[in-house]
């Protein structure tokens, strides 16, 4: 396994766990799980995938209604895509 695979790993992880967590308002968990859905497309390139859940990413940390604890998390998947070159 790559480190990248391990990168988007630990992602899926803390995305799922956003996904079933009832204390987030339902459209950042509906965003968590299109989240997953893009990293889970293997037949789209690393960079396209994790680009795109970076934008969705961007987007849901500015919602006033998130909690803090969520925010970092995003925050953190965030900085992790972001560690992913674009010419993979």
């Amino acid at each position: 396994m790559s480190s990248f695979e391990q990168v988007i790993d630990e992602c899926k992880q803390k995305l799922e766990y956003i996904a079933n967590d009832n204390s987030v308002p339902r459209n950042i968990r509906r965003s968590a799980n299109e989240i997953l859905d893009t990293l889970n497309k293997k037949d789209e390139p690393l960079f396209l995938r994790t680009s795109s859940s970076i934008s969705i990413l961007e987007d849901i940390s500015n919602d006033p209604n998130i909690p803090v604890h969520t925010r970092t998390l995003i925050w953190d998947v965030a900085s992790q895509l972001e560690t992913i070159p674009v010419d993979e």
